[in-house]
């Protein structure tokens, strides 16, 4: 939802950006102990994570919306967890839930003996205040517990909730943000306390050291009052370092000074197997999204907004991605309800041209220019500028691409001025939960200040549709399935709102060493690491 956190961890994925730069005199947390993957001391071992961009934007476990996912989802738990095997919930601090035959009252059962790291217990009261609190604070992903009227703590390890309208509460609460469970007493001034790096969960990791600005920016330490306990050859240690430059975050990779590196060109992906690594690719929930103004400057006309759609090399852009990423079907991703086979978009330059012209412009007709802004360090994203602009030539139509740091970019997009924002606004987005509603509530339906719907698309039946998505998908999927297909139809094909350019494939690369490491995509980029073994 990602740059509030939707796109300051969503862009933090292009394929350019991996991070770091040495800073000269830094004193890694890692000093005297084995590096990712090592033998000796196995039970000892860091675990190295190479991400890009800063890892921490906000420490509030209520409003958190960016890129300290990979760190929070090993500090902090939700009551359910999504699997992608089964492509169901599976227990977490609730070990078992049920809801009533309307999907209007859900009731989950604790896990018994659970502590947060400040030494008080996970509860149902704790539950119960975690969620008022976000939804309180009404930041990140809070809208997710909008269908809940009330919550109660029956007993200390049973909470229930009402609910104004069916919902898949167990989806819910498996949420990568907003879910997640917390000590709400660990401080007076808890926002201020948070800010200072402290945390208050109940995960297998708690914070050692934060040192913003610095390589090594993060560190966690096992909390050892964990209540899945620390049997075998486990990591007691994470270090998440800022390395901007891929061709680093290989090197240190090979030279074992890192264990992970989220994402790699295609180049040095290819490689990094043939240099001693594991490698992985796995689909993902993420796409890469051109949303079109709908409301001011010249795609205002919904016939050059399907011109621009039609204009697209979406075969090339797929191509040159060399497996990083495949053609889209629409704006669901294969693996969630909603997905539409069969909706693969093709370039028809020909389809384009009698647009153009019907609309005056074109060979032969009056000069259009357009303004496109998109992540600035994204090698995915500049292709796109770069395929697209030429297409437009070929059109008679000139494509002024401006590559932006996120927040320069997502507040030209916000402006309240029409006549500040861009014509074409390009973002990643992935879903809050294992389920498509975050893409049609968060990016399609009006606002009146926009916030990541870019298209500032006003349609009253479109937001009565989005609205009905949850009570369908808690109570007739089958129902669901067609009216996320219509809603497709209705943003892609009628309004034109949107193109979907590619869905993303994860590709990772880590030490030999590492074992159990499986990519779960309800999670972007984040690797649960007590789940793995050091090996040698």
């Amino acid at each position: 939802m990602r740059w509030h956190k939707r796109l300051a961890a969503v862009a933090a994925t292009g394929s350019v950006a991996l991070t770091a730069a040495c800073g000269g005199g830094q004193v890694r947390g890692t000093q005297g102990t084995p590096a990712a993957g090592s033998a000796s001391g196995a039970a000892n071992a860091t675990f190295v994570y190479v991400p890009n961009l800063d890892v921490v934007t906000d420490w509030d476990p209520s409003t958190s919306y960016s890129n300290e996912i990979i760190a929070m989802e090993n500090i902090y738990e939700s009551l359910t967890k999504y699997d992608p095997r089964t492509k169901k919930t599976e227990p977490r601090l609730a070990t078992a839930w049920t809801s009533s035959g309307d999907g209007r009252t859900w009731t989950f059962t604790l896990r018994s003996g659970v502590k947060f790291h400040t030494g008080k217990p996970v509860d149902a009261a704790a539950v119960k205040a975690s969620i008022e609190r976000t939804t309180k604070e009404a930041g990140g992903a809070a809208y997710i517990w909008d269908s809940v009227q009330s919550i109660k703590a029956v007993d200390a390890t049973t909470v229930q909730f009402k609910l104004k309208y069916a919902t898949p509460l167990d989806l819910v609460a498996s949420s990568d943000y907003g879910a997640y469970v917390y000590d709400t007493a660990a401080a007076g001034d808890l926002k201020k306390w948070f800010g200072e790096g402290h945390d208050a969960g109940s995960g297998p990791y708690t914070v050692d050291t934060w040192q913003k600005g610095r390589e090594t920016e993060l560190t966690l330490k096992a909390f050892d009052g964990y209540w899945g306990g620390w049997s075998g050859s486990r990591y007691k240690r994470v270090e998440f370092r800022v390395t901007p430059e891929l061709t680093t975050a290989s090197q240190l990779l090979q030279r074992g000074e890192v264990g992970f590196v989220q994402r790699l060109n295609p180049q040095l992906f290819a490689q990094a197997g043939g240099q001693g690594a594991q490698t992985s690719e796995t689909p993902s929930f993420q796409n890469l999204l051109a949303l079109f103004n709908t409301t001011s400057g010249p795609l205002k006309d919904v016939r050059l907004r399907k011109a621009v759609q039609k204009a697209i090399d979406y075969d090339g852009l797929v191509a040159a991605l060399k497996g990083s990423g495949v053609k889209a079907g629409g704006l669901v991703p294969e693996g969630l309800l909603g997905h539409t086979a069969g909706r693969e978009p093709v370039q028809d330059l020909a389809g384009a041209e009698s647009l153009l012209k019907e609309a005056g412009y074109g060979r032969g007709g009056k000069e259009l220019t357009l303004t496109m802004t998109y992540a600035q360090g994204d090698g995915d994203q500049q292709l796109l500028a770069t395929l697209l602009g030429s297409a437009l030539d070929k059109l008679n139509v000139r494509l002024e691409a401006k590559p932006l740091q996120w927040n320069t970019q997502w507040d030209q997009g916000k402006s309240p001025d029409p006549a500040k924002r861009q014509d074409i606004f390009v973002m990643y987005w992935y879903p809050d939960y294992a389920d498509a509603y975050s893409w049609f509530v968060n990016v399609f339906r009006s606002s009146d200040k926009p916030s990541f719907n870019l298209s500032y698309l006003k349609d009253a039946q479109v937001d009565s549709e989005i609205d009905k998505l949850p009570s369908l998908t808690a109570t007739d999927k089958g129902a669901a399935e067609k009216a996320y297909a219509d809603l497709q139809t209705r943003l892609i094909d009628d309004q034109a709102a949107v193109a979907v350019l590619f869905t993303q494939n994860y590709q990772r690369a880590y030490a030999k060493g590492i074992q159990g490491y499986t990519d779960n995509p309800a999670y972007p980029n984040v690797v649960f690491v007590r789940d793995l073994t050091a090996g040698a």
